[in-house]
């Protein structure tokens, strides 16, 4: 059974940063490409990031280029987003997702990213 788990949010200062992190299970992590997407209170999901499975491509919301970085460790079926320079716009619950962009087939159950001071 395939599955995803987040972890890594949490509160932060606006300028702050955090790593998230997503454990995938059930399913070649390897063959797949992965996002992350995010839902703010009130508002519809939207992209993020996301990291093809071979080439390493990357591709970046505007709302987050320059700041947010994906990665994946394939050896350890884990996905990772970095967040540096934290903007309160940037609160939301946080998804990892099987599949590039919007086309996604599987999503996790969140994590909390809280921008406040």
């Amino acid at each position: 059974q395939a599955n995803l788990v987040e972890s890594g949010g949490g509160l932060v200062q606006p300028g702050g940063s955090l790593r998230l992190s997503c454990a995938a299970s059930g399913f070649t992590f390897s063959n797949s490409a992965m996002s992350w997407v995010r839902q703010a209170p009130g508002k519809a999901l939207e992209w993020v990031s996301s990291i093809d499975s071979g080439s390493g491509r990357v591709s970046y919301s505007e709302s987050v280029q320059g700041r947010f970085t994906i990665s994946r460790v394939n050896a350890e079926n884990t996905l990772y987003l970095q967040m540096n320079s934290l903007k309160p716009e940037d609160t939301a619950l946080y998804f990892c997702a099987k599949g590039w962009r919007s086309s996604i087939s599987l999503r996790g159950q969140g994590t909390q990213v809280t921008v406040s001071s």
